[in-house]
């Protein structure tokens, strides 16, 4: 059973990487199993850029030059949750605060805009806040998409409300 509806049921390749961002992600992330997605990037062409949730681009630093670099640390934070001693489902809770309904494609090339906004009740009584967002960056290889980067821990909203 899934527990987001895909935004792209009849759209293939925004479909895969819905699936590969969303379910697969948060699932790989709540296990802490790397091995669940390590298939999903493109090694030597990966860079991850924290934004450290400022929305002016000079406070962005080059965090995850390399793909093991952001494993560890992808890995170490997964451990941390683990830790976290939560009053519901926390697979569910991310599910619920996560939302991925834009998705650019051009060509072989494409932006997904994946988006957290939302709390998961803690035993304590407290909550764990999700807000950021990242821009995913995609590549079409060997008629799979793959992740070669991203900027995230970005603010969420970003910018100026119109």
């Amino acid at each position: 059973m899934s527990l987001s509806t895909n935004p792209f049921p009849n759209d293939a390749d925004r479909s895969a990487i819905w699936t590969m961002l969303v379910p697969r992600d948060i699932a790989a992330y709540v296990a802490a199993d790397w091995s669940m997605v390590a298939g999903d990037f493109v090694a030597d062409d990966f860079m991850g850029i924290n934004g450290n949730k400022n929305d002016n681009p000079d406070g962005w630093t080059i965090s995850y030059p390399t793909l093991a670099d952001y494993s560890a640390e992808w890995l170490r934070q997964a451990h941390e949750g683990q830790k976290q001693s939560y009053a519901e489902d926390v697979e569910a809770g991310i599910h619920r605060a996560t939302s991925l309904t834009e998705i650019e494609i051009t060509g072989d090339r494409a932006i997904a805009h994946k988006k957290f906004n939302g709390e998961i009740k803690l035993s304590d009584g407290g909550v764990d806040r999700l807000n950021w967002q990242t821009l995913y960056f995609c590549r079409k290889v060997a008629g799979q998409w793959k992740l070669t980067g991203f900027v995230g821990y970005l603010p969420y909203p970003m910018g100026k409300q119109a």
